[in-house]
């Protein structure tokens, strides 16, 4: 009869011992995840404090309204090819 005894005291140790170690990886886990999260937060920070990068090639909104502008008088024959050419250097810091 003592053989009868030893196995649940066994079986219970092996779901002991494995309870015990599923626990300690979702620890684990979960302190992975908070550190990652952290991290995240850490560079998003970072991004809303970067300054914010110019629009399209490096030009302001209002450059580009301007270039429109000129684009439309030279096309309108307000201002000449040179004329032309001289603002939007200007407007393109050229």
């Amino acid at each position: 009869m003592p053989l009868m005894r030893r196995r649940p005291l066994l079986r219970a140790a092996a779901v002991g011992g494995g309870a015990y170690v599923a626990g300690k990886r979702h620890a684990q886990s979960q302190e992975r995840e908070s550190e990652q999260e952290a991290r995240l937060q850490q560079l998003e920070g970072e991004q809303q404090q970067a300054p914010a990068a110019p629009a399209a090639g490096g030009l302001a909104p209002n450059a580009i309204e301007q270039l429109r502008q000129l684009g439309e008088l030279h096309d309108q024959g307000v201002l000449t090819d040179e004329e032309f050419a001289q603002q939007k250097a200007r407007l393109l810091g050229g």
